[in-house]
This record gives structure tokens, sequence and C-alpha cells, in this order.
């Protein structure tokens, strides 16, 4: 989305780690013009008003116009920026020269709006799964972002990439499959349920093992078994079984 946004830009003549600690000590930071057949433009600007756009509702999708020094004015986004690791200030940005003319690929944000029934009324959960979707447009028919109303989602129910409202020269890019937003039953509660279930089989099962089950070794015989013959002793476990009598010769 183009934005009535104007950033001046001064040419920057040197490069490397000297040159940017001293555009820093001007609270400016280096940066790149380039795109559209024209030759890239080494300027610097200031960290303030990138960050602006960056923070604004339509972030880097923003379309605003550079001017660098003399120079008439540009159409640009910023397409890459790299900030310090720890204390997050900028230290670099590029901007990409835009044909109004010509369509872009571009990253829109998706939102969710409303309270879902599967919430509110069945306890489930809302999950945005995708949150960024990537489109094809011209740069005047680039959206703030998609929003997708869940008020009438159940339990189980999802909305997927091509259920989006495409307005203007918008063409899906991203799989049209894909899910962005589902309402899923809480996993402890289904959980619970899978315990409950699963209880009655188990102790049915362990019942019919114990009734199944060969008495322990060295148990006492059952009541009413054969009593072992008169006279005869018991053999001791694990004694060798006695020999048969030799045959008498003739």
């Amino acid at each position: 989305m183009r934005k009535d946004i104007t950033i001046a830009a001064d040419h920057r003549a040197s490069r490397g780690k000297n040159e940017a600690r001293r555009l820093r000590v001007l609270k400016m930071i280096p940066a790149i013009v380039y795109g559209t057949g024209k030759d890239p433009v080494a300027v610097s600007v200031s960290p303030k008003e990138v960050n602006k756009i960056l923070h604004s509702t339509t972030g880097h999708n923003t379309i605003f116009d550079v001017k660098v020094a003399d120079a008439v004015s540009e159409p640009v986004m910023i397409v890459d920026w790299l900030r310090d690791p720890i204390k997050s200030h900028l230290l670099h940005v590029d901007f990409l020269r835009i044909d109004l003319t010509k369509r872009i690929i571009v990253k829109v944000p998706v939102h969710t709006v409303g309270e879902a029934k599967g919430v509110k009324l069945q306890g489930g959960l809302l999950e945005l799964i995708v949150r960024e979707v990537e489109i094809e447009c011209l740069p005047d028919d680039i959206p703030e972002m998609f929003n997708v109303d869940v008020s009438e989602m159940n339990v189980h129910d999802a909305v997927r990439a091509n259920q989006l409202e495409l307005t203007g020269s918008m063409k899906l890019i991203s799989g049209g499959d894909a899910v962005l937003v589902h309402v899923v039953t809480l996993k402890a509660e289904a959980a619970t349920e899978e315990v409950k279930v699963a209880e009655p089989e188990v102790a049915k099962k362990g019942k019919k093992e114990e009734e199944g089950a060969a008495p322990a070794k060295g148990a006492a015989p059952a009541k009413g078994g054969a009593a072992p013959a008169k006279g005869g002793a018991a053999p001791k476990a694990g004694a060798p079984a006695a020999k048969a009598p030799a045959a008498k010769k003739k």
C-alpha cells in the first residue's frame, strides 16, 4: 500500500565500518537503493524515519518515496534490514525501487476477528497456524492484512488460504489448501477421554490374564489333586530320575 511519505537520503561516498561509525555519530545509518534496472545508489538515511515505517500497520509492505539529494523522488519498499542483536538498533537498510505498473510478490499478515463459537461455547482452542500468506498484485493493491472472521467456527472447523477474499489484481501464491486457522479440542480433555475409554479394556484384559495364568513354580497342588503313591518319597527338585532295574540274564 502506498503512503504519502518521503524519506530524505544523502549520497554516501565511502563504505566500511569506519563510515558506518561516522554515520551513527550523526544519527544516520547506511542504506542502498536499487532495482528497476537502474544502478544501485549508496545513501545514508535517518533510522528514526525507517523505524516509523517498519512499525506502522503496513510495515515493510509500505510503498513510500525516497529522495536522494537533488534527484527526483522514487517509490520504494523496504526489502531487508539489519539490527544490532543486543540493542536492536537499526544498522543498515535496503530499499527496492518499485515500478507501480508491474505486479510484485509480497507477504501479507493474517489476523483473526471475533470469538469462535467453538471456543466460547464448546471449550475448544483457536489456533492461528499461518501468520502470513504470499500474494502477487500491483503495488497499489497491496492490503495491510487479511482479516479472517472466526465467529461462526465450531470445534474441528478450519479456514484455508483459498477462502481468503482477494480483490483487485490480487492472486494467491501460497498453497490454497494451507490451513490458516482452526478450532481444536483441548489436549487435556482429549487425553482424559482416551484414558476413560481405555480403562475398562485394560481391566478386562488383566482379569483374563489372571484367570488363565499357570500356577507359580513350587506352588501347592490344587485341592482334590491326586496324592503321591503310598510309601513313595517325593523326588527332590532337580534330582535325576531313578534308573529302571536291569533285566535278569537267563
